[in-house]
């Protein structure tokens, strides 16, 4: 009689047990590197679409600098740039916070309230809520006001107009110059800045800047000091942790 060969229960458990804690290990960074790049993608999308959008306003109502300022600026410029945006909701200056969450929080663990001062806010049709302010800047929310972590450079990021570039530019850009050749473009610079993407010192409004520069969310693996998990520290040659 010809001796049938399998595996005894033994060994299939320990092989099962391995392929387990394999899984265990890999699957969380796979999901965090999926999600990463979910909102890679939608920071980088609606900036297209923020360039396009501001394209069209200016071609029809003049350079956004000229437009009105009355009865309040952040209006006129959500008025005549949503034109061009799907809308799902309009809060207005009256209701901003239903559009935008009114708390946000900071990389370095801080609150800022009344984040929707001084805005009038949307929702356009993917679900993502847009704030714009009298400053000229525009904050976006990509999973909107009821989702997500409500943090600058997780779920929250901002832009800024330049006068010279006649759009909407990643922020945060020289304060003096709003030009997008002004813009940092060094990872020292991103991570010493008070509004840049270190943990422990910045707020992370700047990490729009970061994603359009490097394509990448690494920031957010970064310790307090600036360095990888591996202990390395990120470069403008390579701007990442690997």
């Amino acid at each position: 009689m010809r001796k049938i060969l399998a595996f005894t229960l033994a060994e299939t458990l320990i092989v099962m047990g391995i392929i387990g804690i394999v899984s265990a290990l890999t699957l969380p960074n796979l999901n965090s590197s999926t999600g990463d790049k979910e909102k890679i993608a939608k920071v980088k999308k609606l900036y297209q679409n923020l360039a396009d959008a501001t394209g069209r306003a200016t071609a029809i109502y003049g350079p956004l600098e000229d437009w009105p300022k009355s009865p309040n600026v952040q209006t006129i410029i959500e008025d005549r740039i949503s034109e061009f945006f799907k809308i799902s909701k309009d809060c207005g200056t009256t209701n901003p916070s239903q559009c935008f969450p009114s708390s946000i929080k900071t990389l370095s663990g801080a609150t800022q309230n009344n984040a929707t001062n001084n805005s009038s806010c949307i929702i356009v049709a993917d679900g993502t809520s847009i704030c714009f302010t009298t400053y000229y800047s525009i904050n976006i929310d990509i999973d909107g006001p009821n989702k997500g972590k409500n943090t600058w450079g997780q779920d929250i990021f901002a832009f800024q107009y330049s006068s010279d570039d006649k759009t909407f530019v990643p922020y945060h850009c020289n304060q003096s110059d709003y030009t997008l050749s002004n813009c940092i473009t060094t990872v020292s610079g991103f991570l010493s800045s008070s509004m840049g993407v270190k943990k422990g010192t910045g707020s992370g409004q700047m990490a729009s800047t970061w994603i359009i520069n490097y394509d990448n969310m690494d920031y957010l693996k970064l310790d307090s000091s600036g360095k990888c998990p591996n202990g390395t520290t990120p470069t403008d040659s390579n701007p990442r942790c690997k």
